[in-house]
C-alpha cells in the first residue's frame, strides 16, 4: 500500500500563494499473515453492515482543454462533461481515448445526508454498538463537521441518542451540517481551549451521562471474538446492569477509529469486482483526507485483495506528523486485533489548506454547472484537481485515474454564511452574466 501525498500541483497555484506547508517523510505497509488475502479480507467483512448493500455509482469526467479563454480560473482553460453511464468491467482495461478523463465514485449519492466516506465509516460501527447494547454515542467535530451530522442522523434511524461536542460558538442561523446536527442529535458546544485536547472533553462529556462508558478500540477488539454476539463481550457492559443503564460509545473525531476500516476495505471489494473497475487495471485513486482514515482504508483494501491500485491522497486537516501518528495507530489497531504483524516503511509529501481562498467557490459553480456534480471548496475540490491533473498526464494506456467523492456538500451552506463575500461576489457574476446576455 501506498500513500503519496501531492503538493503543489499546477492548477492548484493560486491556492499556494496563500496557504501552503511542506513536510516529507517515507508510507508503505506491509501486513504478513498465516491467512489468504482473501481468507483475510472474507474475515474483515465477516459482520453485519448500516449499509444494506456496498454498491455505488460510478461517473466518467472527460476533461477538455478550452482553446478560448472562456475558464481562467483555479481549474485553469478546461471544461468537464459527465458520462453518467459509463462502459465498466473489461472496457475499463480496453478503453482508450485521446481526451483525458477520470472516473468518479458517486459515495456522495449514498444517502441524503449520510454518504461519502461518512457512510462508509459507519457501516461497520453502528451495527456493532447495537451488537453490545450501546444506547448513546458521544462524538465531536467542527461547527460544520459532516462527521458528526452523520452520527447524530444514523443514531436516529437506529434508536440511538447522538451527543455532539461541536467547537466553537453557536452560530446566530443554523445552515448546513450544524443545522442537521442540531435537529437529530443534542449539541452542546464547547470553548476552543477545552476542545483542544480532545480525548479529554470526549471522555468527561461520556462520565457526565451517568453511564457506563466504552471506547470503540474495546468494541473492536470484542467483536472479534464473535461478531453476531448480542451480549456484551467486556466488562464495562455486564449482564447485571439494569436494563434502562445507559451505555455510552466514544467515537473519535471524524470516526478516526480502526473500526472504520471494514466500510471502506468492502468498497474496494465491490469495485474491484470485474463488472465494475477490475482487479488487473492499474488504478491511480484520489481521495481528500480529513483524519487519514479513509485513504488507510482504502489502501489497506487494495493490498490485502492485491491489486494494481496506488491511493492518493491530499492532505487537508493534519501536519504530516499527524498523518502518520493516525496511519499507525489505525494499521496497528487492525492488525493486532486479527493478530497479523505489520511492517511500516514511511514515504510520502504534502501539502496542507485550511480556509477557503479565491477562486474555489467559481470552480465548485464550473464544476456543478458543467457536470452535476456538487464538490466543497475545502475537500472535494482539492481532490477534483489532482485527479484533473494525474489524467491529463497519464499516458495513453496507461493507470486510470479515480476520484473516491467523500460527500460533505452540505458543508457548502455552512461556507457560504462564514465566507460571504466570496458567494456575494459569485452572485453578483451570475447576475451580471444573465444581464448580458439578456441585453
Amino acid at each position: 500500500m501506498k500513500f503519496v501525498f501531492q503538493r503543489n500541483p499546477p492548477i492548484l497555484s493560486v491556492r499556494h500563494q496563500f496557504h501552503s506547508q511542506c513536510s516529507s517523510i517515507s508510507p508503505q505497509v506491509i501486513c504478513k499473515s498465516n491467512l489468504s488475502k482473501e481468507e483475510f479480507v472474507l474475515k474483515i467483512l465477516d459482520r453485519r453492515w448500516t449499509l444494506r448493500n456496498p454498491d455505488t455509482k460510478v461517473h466518467q469526467i472527460k476533461v477538455s482543454t478550452l482553446q478560448t479563454q472562456q475558464h481562467c480560473g483555479l481549474l485553469g482553460n478546461v471544461s468537464f462533461s459527465n458520462n453518467s453511464h459509463p462502459s465498466l468491467g473489461e472496457n475499463v482495461r480496453e478503453w482508450h481515448d485521446d481526451q483525458p478523463s477520470f472516473y468518479i465514485v458517486r459515495d456522495d449519492l449514498l444517502h441524503p445526508l449520510v454518504n461519502g466516506n461518512k457512510a462508509r465509516k459507519l457501516d461497520a460501527l453502528l451495527p456493532l454498538v447495537e451488537d453490545h447494547l450501546g444506547t448513546d454515542v458521544v462524538t465531536c467535530g467542527g461547527c460544520q463537521s459532516a462527521h458528526a451530522a452523520a452520527v447524530a442522523v444514523s443514531c436516529a434511524e437506529r434508536g440511538l441518542k447522538a451527543h455532539l461536542l461541536l467547537r466553537g460558538e453557536q452560530p446566530q442561523v443554523l445552515t448546513g451540517y450544524n443545522l442537521i446536527s442540531m435537529l437529530y442529535g443534542t449539541v452542546t458546544y464547547v470553548p476552543r481551549s477545552i476542545y483542544a485536547k480532545r480525548e479529554e472533553m470526549l471522555s468527561a462529556h461520556a462520565d457526565s451521562l451517568a453511564g457506563s462508558v466504552v471506547c470503540l478500540d474495546d468494541l473492536l477488539e470484542a467483536s472479534f471474538i464473535d461478531h453476531n454476539s448480542v451480549k456484551p463481550n467486556f466488562p464495562n457492559l455486564e449482564d447485571g446492569l439494569p436494563s434502562n443503564s445507559k451505555k455510552v460509545v466514544v467515537i473519535n473525531e471524524g470516526a478516526g477509529n480502526a473500526v472504520a476500516l471494514p466500510g471502506l476495505i468492502r468498497l474496494v471489494q465491490y469495485l474491484s469486482q470485474d463488472h465494475i473497475l477490475g482487479k488487473d487495471q492499474p488504478l491511480k485513486i484520489v481521495v481528500d483526507a480529513g483524519t487519514g482514515t479513509t485513504a488507510v482504508g482504502l489502501g489497506i483494501g487494495a493490498l490485502c485483495l492485491g491489486l494494481p491500485w496506488e491511493v492518493t491522497a491530499v492532505m487537508l486537516a493534519d501536519t504530516i506528523e499527524g498523518y502518520r501518528k493516525q496511519e499507525e495507530h489505525l494499521i496497528s489497531e487492525l492488525c493486532r486485533c486479527y493478530d497479523v504483524p505489520t511492517t511500516l516503511v514511511e514515504s510520502y509529501t504534502g501539502w496542507n489548506i485550511w480556509n477557503v481562498v479565491k477562486g474555489e467557490v467559481e470552480a465548485c459553480q464550473q464544476i456543478a454547472q458543467e457536470t452535476g456534480v456538487l464538490v466543497d471548496p475545502i475537500y472535494t475540490l482539492a481532490a477534483w484537481e489532482l485527479a484533473t491533473q494525474l489524467s491529463q498526464e497519464e499516458p495513453k494506456g496507461g493507470a486510470k485515474v479515480v476520484m473516491v467523492h467523500t460527500g460533505g456538500t452540505l458543508g457548502m451552506f455552512g461556507l457560504a454564511q462564514r465566507y460571504k463575500s466570496y458567494f456575494y461576489i459569485t452572485f453578483l457574476t451570475i447576475k451580471l452574466i444573465i444581464s448580458n446576455r439578456i441585453s
